[in-house]
């Protein structure tokens, strides 16, 4: 199925926003674009994508999104160079993992041409919106909802599939402090935790507010049934660095994919650190943590990119990580950003001119 930009029907809006908007003070996600990209799945085939101004949505009430959670979506950026011009950052893998998650929730995959052709158009229309500011991207959220009505337990005929763009500053987490979770869990063993499922956000909500509620800003959730393993931490992959070995967990039904893990275990491998990607014990990191040889703990994801954390919390224990002058943290989101917004050369071939 092939779609080109310039098929693509485009109603823009009757004026923009941009000139209300605060490029200075940017909440992460808070703030819209003129336009959105919708496309619908209707009569067993998704139709040709449109943009169209920004505005709600209208649902039934009997709408299955509501009633059976078949959400799933997307998170990813748009960087601008110093020459002003637009980049995406490893599009296609976004474009794998939305399908991904569709076929574990029952809904139709979406053609790779309507994502990449779409998401394309859409950008280019809101160039604008990409802030130029040091760490500053334009966040973009595609996803896909369930909209066909009915109250039986069953997959929609329906679906709505959007991309929505938001202007976002510069993501500091500052020193974050996180707590090992040894009751709840995230995802299980041949469930959905490996999809970006709306649901599996819901359920660490409650979990999480429980840790901010002791000091913490975020969890470390561990696997389902032992609670041996560390996984993930927040909605983030995690990394812990043990001596000068940087390691990971391996992707399985309870680990998302990450995009930008993938991206942190090539560039360590051509920087020349040891990585391992295994299951990591909950009592190796505290024995690690008690003899000094844990340097670093940190999460990677699509809006912070590398998030450091400076101590975490297990069995009532604080463990507090030391200070690196030589972060592997630094470096790894030094490179990564440095491609991303066309500052150094690019390898791997992960960017993507708009």
């Amino acid at each position: 199925m092939e779609v080109k930009s310039k098929e693509i029907k485009i109603t823009k809006a009757k004026e923009s926003k941009i000139s209300s908007v605060d490029f200075s003070n940017l909440k992460f996600g808070s703030v819209y674009t003129d336009h959105m990209l919708v496309c619908t799945y209707k009569d067993g085939e998704w139709k040709t994508p449109e943009i169209i101004p920004y505005q709600p949505l209208t649902l039934d009430p009997a709408a299955k999104i509501f009633h059976y959670g078949q959400s799933i979506f997307e998170g990813m950026k748009a960087y601008k160079d110093a020459d002003g011009e637009a980049w995406l950052f490893r599009p296609m893998d976004n474009c794998k993992r939305l399908n991904i998650s569709a076929k574990r929730l029952s809904i139709p995959e979406i053609p790779e041409a309507f994502f990449m052709e779409g998401l394309t158009a859409l950008v280019n229309l809101e160039k604008d919106w990409i802030p130029t500011g040091s760490g500053s991207s334009l966040y973009i959220r595609p996803f896909v909802l369930a909209s066909g009505v009915g109250f039986h337990a069953s997959p929609a005929d329906e679906y709505k599939f959007l991309i929505c763009c938001a202007p976002s500053g510069a993501y500091f987490s500052g020193k974050v402090r996180v707590l090992i979770e040894e009751k709840y869990s995230r995802s299980a063993n041949g469930g959905v935790g490996f999809a970006k499922a709306g649901g599996n956000y819901a359920g660490q909500f409650y979990p999480t507010q429980l840790a901010v509620k002791k000091g913490y800003q975020q969890v470390i959730w561990t696997d389902d049934n032992t609670h041996e393993y560390i996984e993930e931490a927040g909605a983030m992959n995690i990394f812990v660095r043990i001596g000068d070995t940087l390691i990971t967990g391996p992707t399985s039904d309870r680990i998302l994919d990450g995009i930008t893990r993938k991206s942190i275990l090539d560039i360590a491998a051509q920087e020349g650190i040891k990585t391992e990607v295994r299951k990591i014990t909950v009592s190796e990191v505290v024995e690690a943590a008690k003899s000094g040889e844990l340097k670093e703990l940190f999460g990677a994801g699509t809006a912070a990119v590398i998030s450091p954390i400076a101590g975490f919390g297990y069995k009532e224990v604080d463990y507090d990580l030391p200070e690196m002058q030589n972060s592997y943290a630094n470096l790894l989101k030094e490179r990564i950003t440095d491609i991303q917004y066309n500052r150094s050369e690019d390898p791997f071939g992960w960017r993507y001119k708009i």
